[in-house]
């Protein structure tokens, strides 16, 4: 049984690494702020000891474990909902894009009903759903989006063959121009900082700088060249670290009205050679080494065994490229020298396009089989600017890091919502993983830190951060796979306890259906509001919706979705996303494939894929769910992963967990199960029984790091299928 919050003592402090002499001074602390908390509510004791600041990011992560346990020691999260550990201040909200927004316009959409932008929030929300047309139209004036022919109105619902509706129509613009112009609100000048970069190894180096003026003459360099070297309207791939001059190619190829494929590093040739095919890509853009830790690793040859028709070389190190190029292909140096000769002006005019023209070629993770090839059209990226500029409230002065990778939705995602919204991208040219990216995140003065979960547990677990001062992250952005409560924990308390925003989205809708939000209170691993314009209903299994009560089951989304995929290059979109899926108040709607838990007091926690949910005894689970009490058993378990299989002679789903262990630890699989068994049973269901438990170095994950459960299942169902035959 843990002890709560009045009964901890010096001797618990301790233990949890403080000195006899601190353990006493953070004792008196301790007492203070708990009796100055409003009544004996955990949640205001916690609002009292982050507010007081009790806790430093410097102290160590068991006494932020013992405080943060301790308060909620008797939380009942079944009955209260989940433990909240950031809560708004009504001073606050009215700083934030959203609440300045709902200040302006509050009265006039809302009526006498709206308060302040905190009471009044979720109603607000619910308006931009029911009126999505009074929301774009505010929301786009906030944006850097300038249209060369401005839309005849907002959004268009009379063909009935488009589910979601036509957005902006008539309207004519270049996205990219629109990030490389300055403009008053947000405000964006020529000698703005757009871009901070550092390489890996030179942590001791200046940061790097390069302003809104040099960032559009650059782009409008390699647009002149592209010209030069290709055909408008081409298709041209990028497959290369998210450097400084992967943006500017990226730019440069949506400027000058060609189309980016979006190729992740980490790819082998055959993933790169599918991706070049169905995308029909005329050219690559690549390196000839990725830099990692000192070392060379190859990409120009898996990208040459991928056999594109042409590719641009950049190099890693330097101004030449370190490897012999075969006779069609071209050096960065060789590209850029194209330019000179095909234009002699400084200026370039962007090639202008309806704003349904696709800009972009992205590829799901493919954790449910072949990756699909998903066209992002110019609505795209104001979906995803306009999504970090109300959830994430990305302001102009922010300075922005989220590693990842063009590659990936949030490559695109970071950049456009950086350049829409006035903030600085920061980049950092190496692996995330290490203090040499900690370092860079402090000295670039990040003010917004954004990670997947696995990054931040290796941050944890090596402890690679320490030493490091993050006090000016004023929020952190966490998406891609399920949050650990505990890793959460971690991650807030080295910015005194400021919010982690998590995200829930999908390539294919070019943003996030569910997030956290600045003007409500915060649970850690938990999105707190659907997010705005957006709808949705959680099906039971009879695809019959719930209506606002404490449930699990899958999502359908609304169909009015701006900046949502409407076609697919290698598949059927409407069999994808809407065969099969229910009617719901005369919409069609949209299948997502998420199976999410509505809490007691409306937060979402998400259960995993609808194909990772579990039969175990006649209950319905996830493996999320499981996964989640069992990463806390015992202190030797890094992470776990849960699936269920079915005996090789028939019966009942039989329930096999998958462990890491934490560097230098042991433990028998044996003693595992019974942990596992006991942890489940007291947390989720006593009839739930562990069959099976298994040891491995690693999980299998796909290349933005998913979890491939379905590997786990095959490996499982291989080993009892050959057990049974000896």
């Amino acid at each position: 049984m843990r002890k709560s919050i009045s009964e901890v003592g010096v001797e618990d402090f301790v233990k949890a690494g403080l000195t006899i002499e601190e353990a006493q001074e953070f004792q008196r602390v301790l007492k203070e702020a708990v009796f100055g908390a409003k009544g004996s509510d955990p949640r205001e004791v916690w609002r009292s000891l982050v507010a007081q600041r009790v806790l430093k990011p410097w102290h160590p992560h068991a006494l932020h474990q013992l405080v943060y346990y301790s308060v909620y020691a008797n939380w009942d999260s079944l009955t209260n909902g989940p433990p909240l550990y950031w809560f708004p201040s009504l001073d606050q909200s009215k700083h934030t894009n959203l609440g300045r927004l709902m200040g302006k316009y509050g009265s006039k959409l809302l009526g006498t009903s709206y308060k302040d932008p905190i009471t009044s929030f979720s109603h607000f929300q619910n308006f931009s759903v029911q009126h999505p047309e009074d929301y774009w139209s505010i929301v786009l004036k906030e944006l850097s989006v300038s249209f060369h022919e401005a839309p005849k109105y907002i959004l268009d619902t009379t063909d009935k063959l488009k589910h979601g509706g036509t957005w902006f129509p008539g309207s004519v613009l270049n996205i990219a121009e629109c990030c490389l112009l300055p403009r008053t609100h947000p405000r964006k000048e020529d000698n703005s900082v757009a871009i901070v970069w550092r390489d890996e190894g030179c942590d001791d180096s200046n940061i790097n700088h390069m302003t809104l003026k040099e960032l559009r003459e650059r782009a409008m360099l390699v647009a002149k060249a592209l010209d030069a070297v290709f055909s408008k309207g081409d298709a041209i791939a990028i497959d290369m670290p998210m450097t400084i001059n992967a943006v500017i190619i990226y730019l440069a190829i949506i400027l000058a009205g060609f189309i980016v494929v979006s190729i992740a590093d980490s790819f082998a040739a055959k993933e790169i050679a599918t991706r070049l095919r169905v995308s029909k890509a005329k050219g690559i853009f690549t390196q000839d080494f990725i830099l990692r830790g000192g070392r060379k690793l190859p990409l120009y040859s898996r990208v040459v065994e991928a056999a594109p028709y042409k590719a641009i070389v950049l190099p890693v190190i330097g101004n030449d490229v370190g490897i012999q190029l075969r006779e069609q292909d071209l050096s960065w140096k060789e590209f850029l020298s194209s330019a000179n000769n095909h234009r002699r002006s400084n200026n370039y005019i962007p090639v202008y396009q309806p704003v349904e023209s696709v800009i972009n070629i992205l590829f799901s993770s493919g954790t449910t089989g072949e990756p699909k090839a998903i066209p992002w059209t110019q609505l795209s990226p104001i979906r995803s600017a306009a999504d970090a500029w109300a959830h994430i409230d990305v302001q102009v002065g922010d300075v922005f890091c989220w590693p990842t990778n063009l590659g990936w939705v949030m490559g695109p995602s970071v950049l456009f919502l950086c350049f829409l919204c006035g903030a600085t991208l920061a980049l950092y040219h190496g692996s995330p993983l290490g203090h040499g990216f900690g370092k860079f995140v402090q000295d670039a003065g990040v003010t917004i830190l954004g990670t997947v979960p696995s990054i931040v547990k290796a941050w944890k677990s090596t402890e690679c951060m320490k030493g490091l001062d993050w006090t000016r992250i004023k929020s952190f952005g966490s998406t891609g796979e399920a949050s650990n409560v505990d890793d959460d924990l971690w991650l807030s308390s080295k910015s005194y306890y400021n919010p982690i925003i998590e995200l829930c989205g999908g390539t294919e809708l070019a943003s996030s259906y569910i997030q956290g939000c600045p003007l409500q209170p915060q649970a850690f691993g938990a999105f707190s509001t659907a997010s705005m314009a957006t709808g949705f209903v959680i099906l039971d299994e009879h695809g019959i919706p719930y209506h606002d009560q404490a449930c699990v089951g899958e999502v359908g989304l609304f169909p009015l979705y701006m900046g949502a995929s409407e076609r697919l290059l290698n598949a059927d979109h409407d069999e994808v996303y809407f065969k099969g899926m229910p009617m719901y108040k005369g919409m069609h709607l949209r299948r997502h494939g998420d199976i999410i838990k509505r809490t007691v007091g409306g937060y979402f926690i998400v259960q995993g894929r609808a194909d990772d949910t579990m039969n175990i005894g006649g209950i319905k689970t996830s493996s999320v769910e499981i996964e989640r009490v069992c990463d806390r058993a015992d202190e030797c378990i890094l992470e776990t992963a849960a699936i269920s299989v079915a005996p090789v002679d028939g019966g009942p789903e039989q329930l096999a967990i998958f462990v890491v262990l934490k560097k230098g630890s042991s433990i028998e699989p044996d003693k595992l199960k019974i942990l596992f068994s006991r942890t489940i049973q007291s947390n989720l269901n006593p009839l739930f029984k562990v069959n099976y438990v298994k040891i491995v170095p690693e999980f299998p994950r796909t290349a933005s790091n998913k979890l491939l459960r379905r590997v786990l299942r095959d490996r499982m169902k291989h080993e009892l299928s050959t057990r049974s035959k000896i």
